[in-house]
């Protein structure tokens, strides 16, 4: 993997670890299907300018088909299945259930596209889901009613990122990224916007709200995602979804810096443990030894 590709990495699991702090604010004024709406929403204006600026907008006709199944695999199902997730479980519970995505997908991968994984990659997988349940230990409790149907959704949603980044390589390889992160935005749009419309909440939304769900769609969704589908060309299904073992740790330190909340001990080990995984997975040890 170059140097490039894990720079990439690292920015995409800072935005994508962010976001859990602004679902954490927006969910439970918005609900979880116009939370996701609005957020696929922006997501996909805002990447629509600047595709149009970049003059690939023919791009999204020739593959739209291919760019909307994308669009509900990888962004309204999962989303909206996250966002429910969130209501009833901890933010250290939901961090595992995303962090088995990578599990998922090289099962997935493995199945669908005969991608093999080498015996490294298996225990670099092994040891980033094992740095996560530590690094979540002991606040990962369930509360509330609907508790374990969250904890199902949860799963669903890994299992959906999985297959997206399978089905991404399969029918969407060579297509430009930012041309396939806006059309899967605006794919997740068509199915999530009008559902948002029977959901929409009928009090008033609070301006923090707002703003957590703006910089949700811009930032977290869609610069995060002209990150992900350019990983997804350079390094394969299998390595550019094991960011997910990353989010934990930024969710962590971004809690820290906004949200005064204490990193201990285990926060630490857990994380470096995390780190290893990661970079045996994605074969950053073997190129450096190289």
């Amino acid at each position: 993997m170059k140097g490039r590709d894990v720079v990439e990495l690292v920015v995409l699991a800072a935005l994508w670890g962010a976001s859990f702090i602004f679902m954490r604010v927006a969910v439970p004024e918005f609900g979880p299907v116009a939370l996701i709406a609005v957020r696929v929403g922006i997501a996909a204006v805002f990447l629509l300018i600047i595709l149009h600026l970049r003059r690939q907008t023919a791009l999204l006709g020739r593959h739209a088909a291919p760019l909307i199944a994308l669009g509900v695999l990888n962004s309204a199902m999962p989303f909206c299945l996250l966002a429910y997730a969130t209501l009833h479980v901890t933010a250290g519970f939901a961090s595992i259930l995303n962090a088995s995505t990578p599990l998922w997908g090289a099962m997935v991968a493995y199945l669908w596209l005969r991608d093999r994984l080498r015996a490294a990659q298996v225990v670099g997988l092994a040891i980033g889901f094992f740095g996560v349940i530590v690094l979540v230990w002991g606040k990962a409790h369930l509360r509330g009613d609907g508790a374990s149907l969250a904890v199902f959704a949860g799963l669903a949603a890994a299992l959906s990122y999985g297959i997206a980044a399978s089905f991404a390589k399969r029918h969407l390889s060579g297509v430009a990224p930012l041309a396939v992160a806006t059309g899967s935005q605006i794919g997740a749009s068509l199915v999530a916007v009008p559902a948002a419309l029977f959901w929409w909440p009928s009090q008033p939304i609070s301006s923090l709200a707002w703003a957590s769900v703006i910089v949700l769609g811009v930032a977290s969704t869609g610069i995060a995602y002209i990150l992900f589908f350019r990983l997804l060309a350079n390094i394969g299904p299998a390595r550019a979804i094991t960011v997910t073992f990353l989010v934990p740790v930024f969710a962590i330190v971004w809690g820290w810096a906004f949200l005064a909340e204490s990193i201990s001990l285990q926060m630490i080990v857990g994380g470096l443990i995390v780190l290893c995984g990661t970079a045996l997975s994605t074969g950053l040890v073997a190129s450096r030894a190289t």
